[in-house]
C-alpha cells in the first residue's frame, strides 16, 4: 500500500470570509438551446459570447448563511504536505513599497513549504495527480475528485502562491520562477506518489509538467494536457493575464480580488459559477496581500520565459525518446488559447486529441463532470 501524505499538524483552520459583495451585472436571458444545456439555479451567471472577451466580469451578488462558507468546507476536505525545502535565510519579509514587516501569510515557513492538498480514493489504488492552471486552485477539480475516487487515488494541490498552499514573500525563500516551479513539483510528487502516477495538467501550467516528465517517465503511467499552451500563438500571455506583470500597475492590479479571480476566470471562456464558488477563488485575495504579490511575481515569470518553455515542451513531446502515452483534452471555447495549429501538431505526433465544444480554459471549472469521465477513460486504456 502506498503511504499516506505526509500532514503537517496541527492544521490551520482557515480564516472565514463572507461579506455580501454589491451586484455588477445581471445574467443575461439565454437563448432556449442555451438554458437547456444549464442548472436551473437562478444563482448561475454566465459570461458569453464577444462582450467579455478579455476585460468583462459579471457576478450576481453575494448570497450567504451563518453556517461555514464553501471556502471552509473546502479546506476542512484537505491537507497540508511538507514539499520543497525553502532556500536560503533572509530574516522576515518585507514590504516591497514601504519596506514594512509583512504578515504570516507571506512569511516563508521555516524549512520546508506546505502545501494545501485535497485526496479522493483509497490511497492504493493508482495515482492521479491534478494539477492547476495560471490563475487557479486545486478547488477547480472539486468536480472531478470524487469521479475518479472509486478507481484512482486522485490528488489535487495549490500551487505555492495560490489557494491554501504558502505564499512566501518574492526573494524571501521562493522567487516564482517556472524552474523553481518544475523543481518544487519534484518535490512535491516524491512526497505524494512516491511511486508510479498519472499527471493531469491544465493552462500555463503545463509546460512545467511536460518538463518534469521528461525527466521522470519511468514514474508515468500517462499525461493528459488540458488546453495546453503549445503553439507559436500561445507564447504570450493574454491581456488579463499579462496586465499583473506591468510596472507599477501589475502590483495594482494583482491586489484587486475581483481582477485577479472573477474577472481572469470569466474572460478566456463561457464560465457559469456560483456566487459562492467565486467567493472561494476569492478569499485568497481577500484575506492577505501575498496572494497578489505572489500572481505579479508569476506573471513576471511567465512573461520572461513562457516562450522557452513552450519551445522546450514541442521539443520533449516531438522527440523520439518520449514514450509516455499522451492525451490532449480541448476546451474550444478557450478565449485565450487559439486552437489554430494545435490539431495538426499533436495530430502529427500520433498523440489523441479530445474536444470539449462547451469548455472554455479552465475546462475542470466550466465541464468538471465531462472532463472528469473523460479522463477516466483515458487512464483505463
Amino acid at each position: 500500500m502506498a503511504p499516506p501524505l505526509a500532514v503537517v499538524g496541527p492544521a490551520v483552520a482557515a480564516p472565514s470570509f463572507r461579506t455580501a459583495l454589491p451586484s455588477r451585472l445581471r445574467p443575461r436571458k439565454l437563448p432556449s438551446w442555451r438554458r437547456a444545456a444549464l442548472p436551473k439555479d437562478e444563482d448561475y451567471y454566465l459570461i458569453d459570447a464577444e462582450e467579455s472577451i478579455g476585460d468583462g466580469f459579471s457576478f450576481s451578488g453575494g448570497k450567504y448563511g451563518e453556517g461555514p462558507s464553501k471556502s471552509d468546507e473546502w479546506f476542512a476536505q484537505g491537507k497540508m504536505v511538507n514539499a520543497y525545502p525553502v532556500y536560503g535565510d533572509k530574516g522576515k519579509a518585507k514590504d516591497p513599497f514601504f519596506g514594512l514587516t509583512m504578515g504570516s501569510g507571506s512569511q516563508p515557513s521555516d524549512d520546508v513549504f506546505r502545501w494545501f492538498c485535497v485526496e479522493a480514493g483509497s490511497s492504493s489504488n493508482p495515482k492521479v495527480l491534478l494539477i492547476h492552471g495560471l490563475p487557479s486552485q486545486a478547488y477547480s477539480y472539486r468536480n472531478v475528485l470524487p469521479l475518479l475516487s472509486d478507481k484512482y487515488h486522485a490528488i489535487a494541490f495549490d500551487w505555492l502562491g495560490f489557494g491554501f498552499s504558502d505564499k512566501p514573500q518574492p526573494k524571501y525563500g521562493f522567487d516564482y520562477t517556472l524552474d523553481e516551479y518544475t523543481a518544487s513539483l519534484e518535490s512535491l510528487v516524491n512526497a505524494v506518489a512516491p511511486d508510479k502516477l498519472s499527471i493531469v495538467v491544465q493552462g500555463y501550467f503545463a509546460p512545467v509538467a511536460v518538463k518534469y516528465a521528461s525527466e521522470h517517465q519511468d514514474k508515468l503511467n500517462h499525461l493528459v494536457l488540458v488546453n495546453p499552451p503549445i503553439t507559436d500563438k500561445h507564447v504570450s500571455l493574454p491581456s488579463p493575464l499579462a496586465s499583473f506583470s506591468n510596472f507599477l500597475l501589475g502590483e495594482i492590479f494583482s491586489q484587486d480580488p475581483l481582477r485577479a479571480s472573477d474577472k481572469v476566470l470569466t474572460s478566456c471562456g463561457p464560465y457559469m459559477m456560483k456566487e459562492e464558488d467565486a467567493m472561494v477563488y476569492r478569499r485568497a485575495y481577500l484575506v492577505s496581500g501575498s496572494s497578489g504579490f505572489a500572481l505579479n511575481a508569476i506573471s513576471k515569470a511567465m512573461k520572461k520565459d513562457l516562450k522557452a518553455y513552450i519551445e522546450s515542451m514541442r521539443s520533449i513531446l516531438g522527440s523520439d525518446s518520449w514514450k509516455t502515452k499522451t492525451t490532449v483534452c480541448w476546451g474550444m471555447r478557450d478565449r485565450w488559447l487559439s486552437y489554430d495549429g494545435v490539431e495538426e501538431f499533436f495530430g502529427g505526433l500520433n498523440q489523441k486529441i479530445v474536444e470539449l465544444p462547451m469548455a472554455g480554459h479552465h475546462v475542470q471549472e466550466d465541464r468538471g463532470e465531462e472532463l472528469g469521465n473523460i479522463i477516466k477513460s483515458i487512464l483505463s486504456r
